[in-house]
């Protein structure tokens, strides 16, 4: 009896180290073969992966392929066919790690933008028969003569400058009829502008069309031959809607300009159409319209929006009742800086929303008259503003020269007095309350 227990017990131990042999061996084989699964799931997703990134490559270099030319570009954007050919793919990690395929690397675009700086002059005039171009030449025809040195450099070291151009550049044309005052300059004088440092111009204004049709097709191409950008008026509406784009560090920049002035339906400065020259009117209810759609389609091809407008009422630092409401509908459609002109002299400072509406700079170098004035200068990243300052300056017997000290605190304390939802320090900048 005791013999057979034993026995048994031997069968038993015997069949359970077999049983034990075989499930181990049967456990080898499933993970032998979940292993082979497992690498060629891993091949599977690499090949998809390098795949993809070969559609992303020709879907970029069939992008820059039919891009439009943008002005002042902070990068090397070289991606021409030859150096994507070189270029090898980029290696793809496999992690032993349970992952999902579909996920991606997230990246802030913030950290992949650089900042741009841009500064905002009010009305300029080379009138050829006015005071400043005659002390201009007196003084021996460079512009330094008769804008401060502080100034211009804060003007040339920017990455964007952009003025109004109060007149048109031809040796064509006559004054327009009735008509009280009326501009006209040299074409030669536009060196004056790259001498300044300046990039764009704004041609929206009431004095683009002073000497006629031929005289302003004369200044799109003078501007344009000495590469200085414009908007606001053009060949045809087409032209005069356009936007300007620049790219600064990776930050785009999408300008456009408009002018309420002259407020008539038949004015002497005529709107561009169709199928002729002229500025780009936002006055009435049709044209205010068209600008704001165009802001809005602009805004979807860049990071960040300025509107650099002509309205208001000449002399006066008291706003008109159509330059809220129109700011309040440009900063709804998409714009994030508003700069305004016309007046000829200093107005207040608001903010639509997030948006800041500087109403006017006034007259930055004009002519022989005593009036306060400011330069604007503005430090975006992205669609980020980061600053946004007022630099306080006086033109004055032909000359414009930054304030600084007392007269500097005066003319700050000036535009405080002029402003509501908005603080300007001491040093110029604005901030919303």
């Amino acid at each position: 009896m005791k013999k057979n227990w034993k026995r048994k017990l031997a069968w038993f131990t015997i069949a359970l180290i077999l049983t034990l042999l075989v499930g181990t061996a049967v456990l080898a084989t499933v993970l032998q073969h979940k292993k082979k699964e497992k690498a060629a799931w891993q091949e599977q997703m690499q090949a998809e992966q390098i795949a993809e990134i070969n559609a992303q490559t020709d879907a970029e270099t069939q992008m820059h392929a039919g891009a439009g030319v943008q002005i002042g570009s902070g990068q090397d954007d070289n991606t021409g066919g030859e150096d994507r050919e070189d270029a090898s793919l980029p290696e793809i990690e496999t992690d032993q790690k349970e992952q999902n395929p579909q996920e991606e690397q997230k990246t802030d675009p913030a950290e992949e933008k650089g900042k741009a700086v841009m500064t905002f002059a009010g009305d300029i005039c080379f009138h050829d028969a006015y005071a400043n171009m005659y002390a201009l030449s007196a003084r021996g025809g460079n512009i330094e003569s008769c804008i401060g040195a502080s100034l211009l450099a804060e003007m040339r070291d920017a990455d964007i400058c952009m003025i109004n151009n109060e007149f048109p550049y031809s040796d064509r044309g006559q004054p327009v009829e009735g008509k009280t005052f009326t501009f006209c300059s040299k074409p030669g004088n536009v060196k004056l502008l790259s001498q300044m440092g300046v990039d764009i111009v704004s041609l929206a204004n009431n004095h683009a069309y002073d000497y006629g049709q031929d005289a302003l097709l004369d200044s799109l191409d003078t501007l344009d031959g000495e590469g200085i950008a414009r908007v606001g008026a053009g060949r045809n509406l087409e032209d005069a809607m356009a936007p300007v784009y620049f790219d600064v560090n990776g930050t785009k920049i999408g300008i456009l300009a408009a002018t309420q002035i002259e407020r008539l339906e038949n004015p002497d400065t005529k709107g561009a159409t169709e199928n002729s020259p002229g500025v780009f009117r936002c006055f009435n209810e049709t044209e205010l319209n068209r600008l704001l759609e165009q802001i809005k389609q602009t805004k979807q091809q860049c990071d960040f929006l300025t509107v650099y407008i002509h309205w208001g009422t000449e002399n006066t630092d008291e706003l008109d009742w159509a330059q809220p409401y129109q700011a309040k509908l440009i900063a709804e459609a998409g714009a994030d800086l508003i700069v305004g002109c016309h007046p000829h002299c200093l107005q207040g400072i608001d903010y639509m929303g997030d948006t800041p509406v500087i109403y006017s700079l006034g007259n930055f170098w004009f002519n022989s008259k005593e009036v306060d004035t400011a330069l604007l200068k503005v430090t975006v990243q992205g669609d980020t503003l980061e600053n946004i300052q007022m630099i306080p300056a006086l033109q004055k017997d032909c000359s414009t020269n930054a304030l600084d000290g007392a007269e500097g605190e005066r003319v700050i304390n000036y535009l405080q007095s002029l402003s509501e939802n908005i603080t300007i320090d001491a040093e110029g900048y604005i901030s919303s309350y």
